[in-house]
C-alpha cells in the first residue's frame, strides 16, 4: 500500500496533494474489492461512493465537522479513511467491524445508518444543536437517490429548506437502490442528469459570471435561476429552499474537491447533485450492480445443502397462486430481488408494484387495493416493516382489510447485524387487534400458509420466515390450514415443547436426543402465533407438568407471553420455561454463531430443557 497504511484519520488524508487523490481512490477501490470478494459484504454500493467519500474527508474536518451517512453500506471507504484500515478485514464478522455506521465504533460515525432515508433528518438535528450551542462546525448529509424515495427525506427537506443555516445535502445519484430505482422522482433526477444542453450552458454561464464584479454577481445568480426554470424544471430543490448545484461527475474526485470548497461556507441549505455509477471501477459490478450489491464469503468447500431457501419458496408459490387467482397482486419496497419477486414481476408486470423505499406508503397502498377487492401480498423484510407500524394499525387492521404481509428475514439475519435482525415482529404484530400472525416450520408449510391466507378474508395476515434453508419443500397440491390450528409432530408425556417457525425442527431433534435419556417430550408446531390453538392448550393443561416455549424472537411481548397469559388466566400450576432472544440488540456474525451466542443452537437448547425438566 502506497497510501492507505499511512492514513489513520482524515487529517492524514490532507497531507497528500489534490493530484494524489485519484491514486488514493484507486487504492481504496482495489483494497475494498479484494477484501470483500474474499470475506463477503456489500460491494457495489461502496465502490460507487469512493470519490465522494474521499472528497468529503479532504475538504471537511471530521470529527469537528459532521458527515452523516444514509444507509451505511456505502461507507466502507469512510471506515478505512477514519482509522479502521487495519480492522477492515473483520467487517461483518462476529466481534469485528459493523457493516453499517455505528456510533460506538468510531468518533467519526455520528449517526447509525442501517435503514434508508434517515440522514437528512439526523443532519438537521446536528444543525439545530450547532445553532443552539453557538458552534461553527459544518454539517453534511449524504443520501442516495433511492433513499430519496422515502417520505422521511422530503419531510426533513421541508423542515430545513427556508432557514438561513449552513447545511449541505450531497445527493449520490446512481439510479439504483438494491433494485433499480423506480418512480417519478427517479425520472425527475434522470432528466436533470441527462439534459446535456442545460448542463453545458450552465457550466459556461458559471465560468462567465466569475469575471464580473461582485455586485453584479447576485444579478447573474438570479438570471441563472431563471435559466434553470426555462430549460428544465429543476426547481423542486429551490422551491423547498435549497440552492441546487450540479449535476457533477461523482467519480472525478478533483472536481468534487473544487466544488465542495466553493460551496461549503454558503450560509443556507445547499444540494450538490453528484452522478455516480454503482459498482464503479469493477466491470462485473458495474454491469450487474443488483447481483453484486452484496457478495458472499468465498467457500473452501461447496455447500452440501440442496434445500431451497424460504425466499425462493415464496417466489415460486406466489407465481403459482397468481396464475389461478387474478386478484392477487404483489407489492415490495425496492426489494424485488431480495424478496423473491423477480419471476412474478416478469410474468405479471401489471400486478407487480415496486413503490421504492417507502414502506409506509406500501402498506396503505395495499390497503387501497384490498378495499377495492384485490388480494395484496406485501413482501418486506421484517426489520423494514417496522417503519410502517402506524399504517398497519390505522389503515389495515382497524378497517379489517385482508392484506397479506410476508416478512422475509424474520429472526437473526447474520452479518448485517442489529439494524437488520427481524426479532421484534412477533411483539409488534401480535398486539394488533385482528392480526393473524403465523410462522411456517418449513417450505411446505410456507406454501400452504400463503395459500390459506388468500382464503381467510377476515383481516390482515402475517407470515414470518427466516433467512435460511426451507428444509422441506415440494410443489405438490396446496392444502388449506385451518386458522389457529397447531400440529403435533412428536407425541410425548409429562413435558411439551411449543415451538415456533425456525425452532420447530430443532425442537424435534432435541426431543429425540432427550428421549434417549428417558425423557418423553411432546413437540408441537405452533404455526399460529395468533390466534392460539386454545383447544390444544386446554388439553395440555390436563396432560403436562412442564411446558417449554421456544421462538426466534424477543421474549418481551413474544409468543411466550401469550402462553404465560393463557395459563395464568386459569390459575394453572404448569411450570413454564421460555426460550428466545433477550431484550437487547444482538450484534453481527454468522447466523449459526449468533444462534449459539443467544442460546438457540441445538446444544444450548438441549442443556436448558434437560436442566428444566430434571428439577
Amino acid at each position: 500500500m502506497k497510501y492507505l497504511n499511512k492514513i489513520n484519520s482524515p487529517k492524514d488524508l490532507k497531507n497528500f496533494s489534490k493530484n494524489e487523490l485519484p491514486e488514493i481512490c484507486d487504492e481504496l477501490r482495489g483494497y475494498i474489492t479484494d477484501t470483500i470478494t474474499e470475506i463477503g459484504g456489500h460491494l457495489a454500493p461502496t465502490l460507487g461512493a469512493i470519490e465522494i467519500t474521499t472528497a468529503l474527508h479532504y475538504v471537511f474536518n471530521s470529527p469537528e465537522d459532521k458527515i452523516i451517512w444514509d444507509t451505511g453500506h456505502q461507507a466502507y471507504a469512510h471506515k478505512i479513511l477514519t482509522g479502521r484500515f487495519n480492522q477492515f478485514s473483520t467487517i461483518r464478522k462476529i466481534n469485528g467491524l459493523s457493516g453499517f455506521l455505528k456510533r460506538s465504533e468510531s468518533e467519526h460515525d455520528f449517526f447509525g445508518a442501517g435503514h434508508a432515508s434517515t440522514s437528512i433528518s439526523a443532519g438537521i438535528g446536528f444543525v439545530e444543536s450547532r445553532e443552539l450551542n453557538s458552534d461553527n462546525f459544518k454539517v453534511v448529509s449524504v443520501i442516495g437517490d433511492g433513499a430519496m424515495s422515502g417520505g422521511l427525506a422530503f419531510e426533513a427537506m421541508n423542515n430545513i429548506g427556508h432557514q438561513k443555516k449552513q447545511f449541505l445535502l450531497l445527493l449520490n445519484d446512481n439510479d439504483m437502490s438494491i433494485s433499480p430505482n423506480v418512480g417519478a422522482f427517479r425520472n425527475y433526477l434522470l432528466k436533470i442528469s441527462t439534459n446535456r444542453y442545460y448542463n453545458a450552458l450552465r457550466s459556461r454561464f458559471a465560468k462567465l459570471i466569475t469575471k464580473f464584479p461582485r455586485l453584479l454577481r447576485s444579478f447573474f445568480f438570479k438570471a441563472e435561476k431563471s435559466m434553470k426554470s426555462f430549460f428544465l424544471p429543476v426547481t423542486i430543490f429551490e422551491e423547498l429552499g435549497f440552492r441546487y448545484f450540479g449535476p457533477v461527475d461523482g467519480h472525478n474526485v478533483e472536481e468534487l474537491v473544487s466544488v465542495l470548497n466553493r460551496i461549503k461556507d454558503i450560509n443556507s441549505p445547499v444540494v450538490l447533485h453528484a452522478i455516480t455509477k454503482k459498482g464503479k471501477g469493477i466491470d462485473y459490478a458495474e454491469k450487474d450492480p443488483v447481483k453484486f450489491h452484496g457478495v458472499k464469503q468465498k467457500e473452501n468447500k461447496p455447500s452440501i445443502s440442496s434445500s431451497v431457501i424460504y425466499q425462493n419458496v415464496f417466489g415460486k408459490e406466489i407465481v403459482r397462486l397468481a396464475k389461478d387467482n387474478k386478484d392477487i397482486v404483489a407489492i415490495t419496497a425496492a426489494m424485488k430481488e431480495g424478496t423473491g419477486l423477480v419471476e412474478f414481476a416478469e410474468k405479471y408486470p401489471n400486478r407487480f408494484f415496486d413503490v421504492g423505499i417507502a414502506e409506509a406508503h406500501a402498506v396503505t397502498f395495499a390497503g387501497g387495493l384490498a378495499a377495492s377487492g384485490k388480494i395484496p401480498i406485501v413482501a418486506i423484510y421484517s426489520t423494514f416493516l417496522q417503519r410502517a407500524f402506524d399504517q398497519i394499525i390505522h389503515d389495515i387492521a382497524l378497517q379489517k382489510l385482508s392484506v397479506i404481509f410476508c416478512l422475509d428475514r424474520s429472526g437473526l439475519v447474520g452479518e448485517d447485524g442489529a439494524t437488520h435482525h427481524g426479532v421484534l415482529d412477533i411483539s409488534y404484530l401480535k398486539c394488533i387487534p385482528g392480526m393473524i400472525v403465523t410462522s411456517p416450520k418449513d417450505g411446505d408449510e410456507l406454501k400452504n400458509l400463503l395459500f390459506s391466507a388468500t382464503t381467510y378474508n377476515s383481516g390482515p395476515v402475517t407470515i414470518r420466515y427466516p433467512k435460511d434453508q426451507a428444509i422441506n419443500y415440494n410443489s405438490d397440491d396446496l392444502k388449506l390450514i385451518p386458522k389457529g390450528s397447531w400440529e403435533v409432530l412428536k407425541n410425548g408425556e409429562n413435558f411439551a415443547i411449543l415451538a415456533v417457525g425456525s425452532m420447530v425442527w430443532k425442537s424435534v431433534d432435541v426431543a429425540k436426543q432427550l428421549q434417549s435419556l428417558g425423557f418423553n417430550i411432546e413437540v408441537v408446531n405452533c404455526r399460529f402465533i395468533k390466534p392460539l390453538d386454545e383447544e390444544y392448550l386446554k388439553n395440555a393443561e390436563k396432560r403436562f407438568r412442564k411446558i417449554i416455549t421456544i421462538e426466534e424472537g424477543n421474549l418481551d411481548g413474544g409468543f411466550c407471553e401469550s402462553i404465560l397469559s393463557y395459563f395464568s388466566s386459569s390459575n394453572s400450576k404448569i411450570d413454564i420455561l421460555t426460550l428466545g432472544l433477550p431484550n437487547n440488540f444482538v450484534d453481527h456474525g454468522t447466523r449459526n454463531e449468533l444462534l449459539e451466542k443467544v442460546g438457540l443452537d441445538n446444544d444450548s437448547i438441549k442443556l436448558k430443557i434437560e436442566s428444566f425438566i430434571k428439577k
